[in-house]
């Protein structure tokens, strides 16, 4: 899972200051990787191919491997989550300099509803707080 998270982070978060990324998947491997529950996507291989963590009605992590994006496996993913949280409209909070998830969320029908100037842990990377329009 840290190298699909490796891999999707290199492909998408080119915003990332210099040792931003190696702070942040110390903190992945350590501590969010071990502790967490996942959904995991695999292709006909038995390989695994992407990750979701979520919280109730929350997704707190999708990464998928920058190799077999563009199959429709996030979208699955969310869908799944979506069964998931039945009555409750899924949220996400997405790097707002990520154009790629926030434009694949937007296409899912998820609309912005807030936003943080830095991200959990203070750095400058704002967050959109998205949810699932009505």
């Amino acid at each position: 899972m840290l190298d699909i998270w490796r891999r999707a982070v290199q492909a998408t978060h080119h915003f990332l200051r210099p040792g931003d990324f190696e702070e942040i998947e110390r903190i992945v491997a350590e501590s969010y990787l071990p502790n967490a529950a996942f959904w995991l996507a695999v292709d006909p291989s038995s390989r695994s191919i992407g990750f979701m963590g979520l919280t109730g009605s929350h997704i707190d992590s999708l990464f998928i491997d920058p190799a077999g994006r563009g199959a429709g496996v996030g979208r699955l993913m969310v869908e799944h989550a979506g069964r998931l949280a039945s009555a409750s409209a899924l949220s996400v909070d997405v790097n707002e300099q990520n154009e790629q998830a926030v434009g694949f969320y937007r296409h899912l029908g998820f609309e912005v509803t807030g936003r943080s100037e830095v991200d959990d842990a203070g750095r400058p990377y704002p967050i959109l707080h998205m949810a699932q329009a009505s």
